[in-house]
């Protein structure tokens, strides 16, 4: 079944064609059925800032994630849960999974991706959520809106690790829902004019929960076989074939001390491993390699042959990446996952890929550098009103090529002749480095992304199918556009084949 989707997905993609992409959109997708209505949040909301201020806090003042994961893994463990933060699953030597990176806005965005995740995703035997799961505080009471009732009608449990949204309450509302977990009791701090004591006076604390509300949510996935509880933030799977790991990476990307000595034991098992991370270890043409408290980083930890890590797959940034990386002649699989339901992130931004050797045409992205060009030029033309600097998808591609310097990955139909015009619109766009451009990168991500909050096709957005058997890990990447060609025939955008053996 999957494989059939897939072969039908590969000659459907943004690869192949721009009808493929979404720019064709003949008809909207069913998912405009599923949509309850217009619930999403803004970012130029003042209230919303506030509320989401403890980032700002943790990188001025230090992130206090570690010391409070401490304290929920302290508490867990006085209730009974696994000390070695192990999950069974039930399955056998071979089964599959999806993983939907960064998807809880609750807006239309995340619901175009359910059509095609419950058509690719049946028969599948469980889910993950890899970052940010609601946004954008994390609050436990928005978990039926965003999580409950977009995924209601997946038939299998869904397990999850926080982002940093998620943190943004102090883990509160991702603990009550994925481990059942009653509120750590609230530590007051005496006021000091150290950092420490002046993010104590500022940090944002978690909101209580409407418990009745959460029962009602709750009931929306209510059937036994859809139940998940898990011990904890971070957790292990343990198959015949593979081993799951799953780091809680916090708000700035560290993991504490204790969490790291954890995941040293863990990875000392020689089974083959796929690691599942909050904040991606390579990213954006840049090697992340995640800090462990008290020395060493995450890296270092899945580059080590002894540990048999075969890929590493990180949510935060909200599109696809995929870096082929050499460690010492084995090739270790470096995936970004994080575009099942946020605003998109830019791929035209990201330059000639270099890092760790990897080569300009083994790196894999979606949506390709063209489409996301062209899709920002089409955003910003209307939002500023300026027609000059729409891009149609084969300029942008010619563009990009001429930026890259490799050919496009989409066949194109026409010879483009690049005029002033359409370099003055890329530059402006982010397709070359520059000091005054408009925002396209980690600004949206933080202050304005309302700006590119877009409720019609092409979306973009993305998920992973992964298949695992005693000899060979297949990791699938399949697009949701927001229209209902790509809802029958799932874009398959990419494709690798990792063997265990």
């Amino acid at each position: 079944m999957v494989e059939v989707a897939a072969e039908r997905g590969r000659q459907a993609s943004s690869r192949v064609s721009e009808e493929g992409a979404g720019w064709a959109c003949a008809e909207v997708g069913s998912f405009r059925d599923l949509q309850p209505g217009n619930e999403s949040f803004s970012w130029l909301n003042p209230a919303t800032l506030w509320r989401s201020r403890n980032e700002i806090l943790a990188g001025l003042f230090g992130d206090p994630s570690g010391e409070v994961r401490r304290r929920w893994m302290e508490a867990q463990r006085a209730r009974g849960a696994d000390p070695g933060c192990r999950i069974d699953p039930g399955v056998g030597p071979e089964f599959s999974f999806l993983l939907l990176g960064d998807p809880g806005e609750g807006d239309a965005s995340q619901y175009a991706v359910v059509p095609g995740m419950l058509k690719v995703g049946a028969g599948t035997d469980f889910a993950v959520v890899a970052s940010d799961v609601v946004y954008p505080t994390g609050s436990g009471n928005e978990y039926g809106a965003k999580f409950f009732r977009p995924y209601q009608d997946y038939p299998r449990p869904i397990y999850a690790i926080p982002g940093n949204h998620d943190w943004y309450d102090g883990l509160g509302g991702f603990m009550r829902v994925f481990c059942e977990a009653p509120p750590l009791e609230v530590q007051k701090e005496g006021f000091s004019l150290s950092p420490r004591g002046l993010r104590g006076l500022l940090w944002r604390r978690p909101e209580p929960i409407d418990e009745d509300l959460l029962a009602e949510a709750r009931a929306l996935r209510g059937r036994p076989e859809q139940r998940a509880v898990q011990p904890g933030p971070y957790w292990v799977m343990e198959t015949e074939s593979l081993l799951i790991v799953a780091i809680d990476t916090g708000i700035t990307g560290a993991i504490d001390r204790d969490q790291g000595a954890w995941l040293r034991r863990v990875s000392a098992d020689p089974r083959p491993k796929l690691l599942i991370t909050g904040k991606p270890l390579y990213v954006r043409n840049e090697r992340r390699p995640g800090p462990i408290e008290g020395g060493g980083t995450v890296d270092d930890i899945v580059r080590d042959p002894a540990h048999n890590y075969v890929a590493a797959i990180g949510g935060d940034v909200h599109n696809y990446q995929r870096y082929p990386v050499d460690v010492g002649g084995r090739t270790i699989q470096y995936i970004v996952s994080g575009g099942a339901g946020a605003f998109m992130h830019a791929t035209h931004t990201i330059g000639r890929v270099d890092v760790g050797g990897v080569r300009e045409d083994d790196f894999r992205c979606y949506p390709l550098r063209g489409d996301s060009l062209s899709f920002y030029s089409l955003l910003y033309s209307r939002r500023l009103r300026m027609r000059w600097l729409y891009l149609s998808p084969e300029e942008a591609a010619a563009i990009m090529r001429e930026r890259i310097g490799n050919d496009p990955v989409r066949p194109v139909s026409r010879q483009v002749r690049i005029t002033r015009r359409m370099r003055w619109a890329a530059r402006l766009l982010g397709a070359w480095p520059m000091p005054l451009r408009l925002p396209v990168g980690r600004a949206f991500h933080r202050y304005l992304s309302e700006l590119s909050d877009w409720d019609t096709p092409p979306f973009f957005k993305s998920f992973l199918h992964i298949a695992v058997t005693p000899a060979e890990l297949v990791i699938r990447c399949f697009a949701a556009t927001g229209c209902r060609a790509q809802e029958i025939e799932v874009p398959m955008e990419d494709e690798v084949r990792i063997p265990l053996r």
